[in-house]
């Protein structure tokens, strides 16, 4: 069985439970190294629209070695979660980058620009571009997708699909349900979950170099308490350690 989504975004308003408001932190670990922390955050805004804030970073011997400072800013319509901007910003080691895309939809046009810093300091470019992708109306940007996916029925076995823009491209997102899970968590104890695993066809974020899992709650929260990529040297996982 499958969803497909499509259509005109005529879509009813998501009255999940965090979109009255939500932080839910993280440790990253590598194995049994914490690595770092990251947090997830809904912000409600005027006009029938919210905020999804990302934050990760690396504890203070990893920054050292490596600093590590992402950012995700995404606000969206309260109906049908539609993205009006997305806006990332990498600081890897020696790696800057920024990046913006902005949806237009009744233009059916999604803008990105992107940015690569040779040198934050100076603000020198190493490189820019900047690119139009024709859209149909119901595309998501990479944050909107994740809490749409928690809005879900999420029926084991099921494959939803949905479209996305990331990087420079549109793609079809597929949600895969694969089963459920009781996990024990420092913030919420054992709970019930929902495994699902995004598959971005292309080279967007959730195709990255390994397969992504994450582990939903299975009641009408959906919080993530165990999110998984797979790497070559094993997995990054980020372990939820408190809700507020």
């Amino acid at each position: 069985m499958s969803a497909v989504f499509a259509g005109e975004p005529n879509l009813p308003e998501v009255q999940a439970p965090w979109m009255k408001g939500e932080r839910l932190e993280f440790d990253l670990c590598w194995g049994p190294i914490t690595a770092g922390f990251a947090s997830l955050e809904v912000k409600p805004v005027k006009d029938g629209k919210t905020e999804f804030l990302t934050f990760a970073t690396g504890n203070k011997t990893i920054n050292k070695i490596y600093p590590v400072n992402d950012t995700i800013y995404t606000r969206v319509r309260n109906k049908g979660l539609m993205t009006e901007v997305f806006r990332k910003r990498l600081h890897e080691g020696t790696f800057h980058n920024t990046s913006v895309i902005r949806f237009d939809r009744k233009g059916e046009k999604a803008w990105l620009s992107d940015t690569v810093f040779t040198d934050m300091k100076t603000r020198k470019v190493k490189r820019s571009a900047d690119t139009a992708v024709t859209i149909k109306g119901m595309e998501h940007s990479i944050m909107s997708a994740f809490y749409y996916v928690r809005t879900m029925p999420l029926t084991v076995g099921d494959t939803s699909r949905f479209s996305a823009v990331s990087g420079k491209k549109r793609y079809e997102l597929k949600v895969l349900v694969h089963g459920k899970e009781e996990i024990k968590t420092s913030a919420l104890g054992k709970v019930k979950t929902v495994k699902v695993e995004p598959v971005l066809d292309g080279d967007g974020i959730f195709n990255s170099k390994g397969r992504i899992f994450i582990w939903l709650t299975d009641d009408d929260r959906r919080i993530p308490v165990l999110m998984q990529c797979e790497i070559a040297l094993g997995s990054i996982k980020a372990k939820l350690t408190k809700v507020k």
